[in-house]
């Protein structure tokens, strides 16, 4: 068995689940906060058997996708004022752990 956690942002989180539901892989969803650009995020927690795990990843990369976003970024220059500039960055898809798991119960 494997422990499967996913990171998607929150704009992919709902499509996301939905595809989840229809496959029925059952799944805990925490909500949680990116450290970087400080968004919202759903982190997905799933147990499946190891022969599951390709196809949910495959399911993960259809419906979670990237973009790019326009983010302020403070400069400064040795005795200048700071000033900040916009600076593109690439948000989104999913971050993926997956973990053995030794042992699992339900009590």
């Amino acid at each position: 068995m494997k422990l499967v956690i996913a990171i998607v942002q929150t704009d992919d989180a709902d499509g996301l689940m939905d595809a989840l539901r229809e496959q029925h892989y059952p799944f805990t969803q925490i909500s949680s906060t990116g450290g970087f650009l400080r968004s919202g995020n759903a982190t997905l927690v799933m147990g499946v058997q190891d022969h599951q795990v390709e196809p949910l990843i495959h399911l993960l990369r259809e419906n979670s996708r990237t973009r790019t976003r326009l983010v302020n970024a403070a400069m400064s220059e040795p005795g200048s004022w700071c000033f900040t500039a916009p600076i593109e960055v690439r948000v989104g898809g999913a971050t993926l752990f997956v973990l053995n798991i030794e042992r699992f119960e339900q009590c």
